[in-house]
């Protein structure tokens, strides 16, 4: 069949959302009239072995799809919106790598159609091209940047800089107000010790006073640099988040096939939460109790330096129990957050398919496992408890004994009248202080080791290149474009599978404006096919061509969004029927009602969709499972049908 010349082509592929690479979209642009097919080919993929060669008996040699009629079954089955007027050509899957398929005609199995037509609606921007390196796992490829991760850590924080210099400002504010009051404390004391006179009631009030004025501002200054920390630390998560989203929607798709769902959903959330708090409230913490210690050994030493030489010699023993403390606890916590993820995976996989655990009665089995799989975690979280009691008992102990020195030492001082007891009070306080501000250095050391740990599954995510390009090459002239679709001398394994090839040698050709059906048995690399036509593969050898353009020279995004597609098992979201149907839109949110409801009718689906009560508002839950299955097909078939003029369709 033949289109007018000059035709875009038009390539309509999809197995579901995961198929498209979202994220880096063309400018958007309203739809327009639905128009019949025109030059360009066009794949789709289904399996139904059974049913298709039989409708399709003597239309063609082998069982293929031929002629007219067949070809207008299909179109109706698709939502195509014009019965093809042209003759079909029938193509096998040759060099398919197995006996699976001769290069001949096939008597039946599950069908694969290609036809050309329609017109090109997105426009996407040339930019150079780049291609994957070759013969190298991308999964096993080290992160592009080997800094420190405590450097890593200040990075992410550099878009707040200003908000978290604010903020420590007022902390410096704040800690040397707090850590004034114990020497004023101590002058206070003297007062109230001396000798009553005519001025002890005036100074002993002008002194409170004036303490009372300080200490409101030390509280204002604290609930400001709060407030600053607290929404640093919302921001920088939010973007840590939408970094790291953006990181895994851009990888190839062999990197889905090795890494599960459930582990890029822990490391969203859990993760990011961990290290959002090492950077904004434990780092606050510990910049406090840092101004803290300093300021309070700094009084000490003025208040009396010969205690204040014997009290601090004891500090250093606490600090190389803190450092060992800390880096056996970010060991631990990595080992944690991957059995974390482990459970997360597990309850994902059975949650999302509950009905098949309930079809086959496995509910208590599935309990189990996961049961199993949080007693690990709680295993581990038990070997961090037992650490974190021994580590705060030692140094609990280490403070009394620190208050039980400085009571003893002086003591003595003061019966050389070397102190007075306000000055003795003032060390008192100092001390306190000193010892909590340790103890929150410390504390703060181990859960900047925590956040560590689960940066470094971030960082990995964050830093990998794709093996792929995303939105790299070039951008095809489509008033001059024919459509004429070529794989040449392909050889292809999937990468998670590499001893498995599933093409060898496989070779074919669709002119433009033609229509061809590639048959053959479920696994026989009917959908291996259409995933190579979108670039979510690299053949290993050979070359598949556009108008004799190797497609590895395209934009792969450009090349997507002319690629529209049903699958036979339709993937819905969650949420109306009316934004399902909308998506494949460059901008859904200027799709009119009227619009979705010309597409629904051509589809033959609006009478399906009016019969709900909330009619095209109607949600489908998730993965579409509030539909019975014909409702589904019914719901997916228009799925993408928004989408603006693809070159093919699949």
């Amino acid at each position: 069949m033949r289109g007018p010349p000059g035709w875009p082509l038009r390539l309509l592929v999809r197995r579901g959302p995961a198929a498209r690479v979202p994220g880096v979209r063309p400018p958007p642009t309203r739809l327009g009239p639905a128009r019949p097919w025109g030059a360009g080919p066009a794949l789709l993929a289904g399996e139904g072995a059974a049913r298709a060669p039989r409708r399709w008996a003597g239309s063609c040699p082998g069982g293929g799809p031929g002629g007219p009629a067949g070809g207008a079954g299909l179109a109706r089955l698709l939502g195509l919106w014009a019965r093809p007027p042209g003759p079909y050509r029938c193509g096998a899957l040759a060099g398919l790598g197995a006996p699976r398929l001769p290069r001949a005609g096939l008597p039946g199995g599950p069908a694969l159609v290609a036809r050309t037509g329609g017109e090109a609606w997105r426009r996407g921007p040339a930019v150079p091209a780049a291609a994957a390196t070759p013969g190298r796992d991308p999964l096993l490829r080290p992160a592009a940047a080997r800094r420190s991760e405590a450097r890593k850590l200040l990075r992410l924080a550099h878009p707040e800089r200003w908000r978290l210099t604010a903020a420590v400002g007022f902390l410096a504010v704040s800690s040397v107000i707090t850590m004034s009051a114990p020497f004023f404390l101590g002058k206070v004391i003297d007062v109230i010790y001396t000798n009553p006179t005519v001025d002890y009631s005036y100074n002993l009030t002008h002194l409170c006073l004036v303490l009372s004025g300080v200490f409101l501002c030390g509280a204002a200054a604290n609930a400001v640099r709060v407030y600053l920390m607290q929404t640093s630390g919302q921001r920088i998560v939010n973007r840590l988040r939408a970094s790291l989203f953006s990181s895994v929607l851009r990888q190839e798709v062999a990197f889905f096939d090795k890494t599960r769902t459930g582990e890029l959903i822990n490391r969203l959330s859990s993760d990011t939460a961990l290290l959002g708090r090492s950077v904004t409230e434990n780092l606050s913490d510990g910049l406090r109790a840092g101004a803290q210690a300093s300021v309070g050994i700094g009084m000490m030493c003025f208040v009396s330096p010969n205690l204040a030489t014997f009290v601090l010699s004891v500090v250093p023993p606490i600090s190389i129990l803190a450092v060992i403390y800390g880096r056996y606890l970010r060991k631990l916590t990595k080992v944690t957050q991957d059995s974390l993820a482990q459970a997360t995976q597990l309850a994902e996989e059975r949650i999302g398919n509950i009905r098949t655990v309930r079809a086959f009665g496995k509910e208590i089995t599935e309990i189990e496992k996961y049961t199993s799989n949080v007693d690990h975690v709680m295993q581990l979280a038990r070997k961090e408890a037992f650490a974190r009691a021994g580590f705060f008992g030692a140094t609990g102990l280490s403070g009394n004994l620190i208050v039980l020195s400085v009571l003893y030492k002086g003591g003595l001082l003061m019966g050389s009248a070397h102190m007075t007891v306000g000055e003795l009070s003032s060390f008192l306080m100092y001390a306190f202080w000193v010892g909590l501000s340790v103890g929150g250095l410390s504390s703060f050391y181990s859960e900047l080791m925590k956040g560590l740990g689960a940066g470094g599954r971030l960082w990995e995510l964050l830093e990998r290149e794709p093996a792929l390009p995303f939105n790299e090459g070039v951008v095809l002239n489509e008033k001059s474009f024919q459509g004429a679709l070529e794989f040449k001398n392909v050889h292809f394994a999937y990468p998670a599978r590499p001893e498995v090839p599933i093409f060898q040698d496989f070779s074919l050709s669709i002119p433009s404006g033609s229509v061809t059906a590639l048959v053959g048995p479920s696994g026989s690399g009917k959908s291996t096919a259409i995933s190579l036509l979108l670039r979510l593969y690299d053949p290993v050898s050979g070359t598949i061509s556009l108008d004799g353009r190797d497609i590895r020279q395209l934009n792969p995004v450009w090349l997507r969004s002319k690629i529209g597609t049903v699958s036979q098992e339709p993937i819905l979201f969650s949420c109306s029927i009316a934004e399902n149907i909308a998506y494949g839109a460059d901008d859904p949110s200027l799709v009119t009602a009227a619009q979705v409801e010309k597409v629904a009718c051509a589809a033959n689906a609006a009478a399906f969709i009016r019969n709900f009560p909330q009619g095209f508002n109607t949600v489908v839950g998730e993965k579409g499972v509030l539909l019975s299955g014909i409702s589904r097909f019914s719901r997916g078939v228009p799925l993408r049908s928004t989408q603006p003029q693809p070159l093919f369709l699949v």
